[in-house]
């Protein structure tokens, strides 16, 4: 009923029976229709309606509507984190949730080839990996990789990381472990399809008290895409008509005021400062300005000269 059926097409008593008899099961009519009790008491809704002189059946109450079935396949599509081939198992399980109508419809949109993915497939063993180790209070230990000239993934120092556990998250795209490191004494963050041969250790964890107070959305906003830098706070002028972009970048909590310059307005932010917070300001060009910290702003300057001095030969 599941495979056959949907919101828009049903089977009669004599189709359901043919069906049956395709996986070797015969039925009687009476029998089909306390089956059809038998499933409404499991949960399964199906109802009845006329077509012509036939009665047909329908199951009305899949576990995924086709609309969120849509939602979750452009979500697997769009994922970086996902390989390819992971991508088109995942998306063929959830084609088993609908009927082959709905199926059909899906398969005219699934389109995951050229798209940018991931290469790690461990990326999901990983994952359960940490989430046993948060479960069990220890740490862990793992290599963590960074990419070559040769385009291969090799580790970015000799020997193993060594971190407590504390959650996951999903930011620009990809799944990061934020972590404590007790030998920094602070919260980090790796990126998980670039960890490598992890292994829960007998440690204990640490950092609970830290992580306790910890913000993770405030965490994640002010760290530009998880690229570290100093956490400042910092004073933007900007183009009335960029306010969208700063309450999408930053949330509707900030405070927002004209400037002294007209058509401009001006916000306070905090900040994790680093080249790639340089970039999302440069990418805006003059409609955003940095206005203080002092500092921040000569040091901005200074990157601008440095880009410029790289293109005067």
């Amino acid at each position: 009923m599941l495979k056959y059926t949907d919101e828009e097409h049903g089977l009669t008593i004599n189709e359901i029976r043919d069906k049956l008899l395709e996986y070797e099961i015969s039925a009687e009519r009476k029998s089909l229709y306390e089956d059809m009790k038998d499933l409404e008491v499991l949960g399964f809704s199906i109802e009845s309606y006329s077509e012509g002189r036939n009665t047909k059946y329908h199951v009305v109450n899949k576990p995924f509507e086709i609309a969120e079935t849509k939602l979750l396949v452009d979500a697997i599509q769009s994922s970086k984190f996902i390989t390819e081939r992971k991508s088109r198992q995942l998306i063929k399980k959830l084609m088993e949730n609908v009927s082959d109508f709905e199926a059909a419809q899906l398969n005219r949109q699934v389109v995951v080839s050229g798209r940018i993915k991931a290469m790690n497939e461990s990326i999901y063993y990983n994952v359960d990996e940490i989430h046993s180790a948060i479960s069990h209070n220890k740490t862990i230990e793992f290599e963590y990789l960074k990419w070559d000239l040769n385009k291969k993934l090799v580790p970015r120092k000799e020997g193993k990381y060594e971190v407590s556990p504390w959650a996951l998250t999903w930011d620009n795209e990809n799944y990061y472990l934020v972590a404590y490191d007790s030998e920094a004494g602070k919260i980090k963050h790796y990126r998980v399809d670039k960890m490598r041969s992890i292994s829960m250790t007998e440690k204990s964890r640490e950092g609970r008290d830290i992580f306790e107070k910890f913000d993770m959305a405030a965490y994640t906003k002010e760290s530009f895409g998880m690229y570290g830098g100093e956490e400042t706070t910092v004073i933007l002028r900007f183009k009335d008509h960029l306010v969208g972009v700063m309450i999408d970048r930053f949330g509707t909590d900030i405070p927002i005021h004209p400037s002294d310059r007209e058509g401009f307005s001006e916000t306070r932010v905090q900040v994790a400062v680093s080249e790639q917070f340089f970039g999302w300001i440069f990418g805006l060009g003059s409609d955003v300005e940095i206005v203080e910290p002092k500092d921040i702003r000569q040091n901005f300057k200074k990157t601008l000269d440095e880009l410029k001095g790289g293109y005067d030969n």
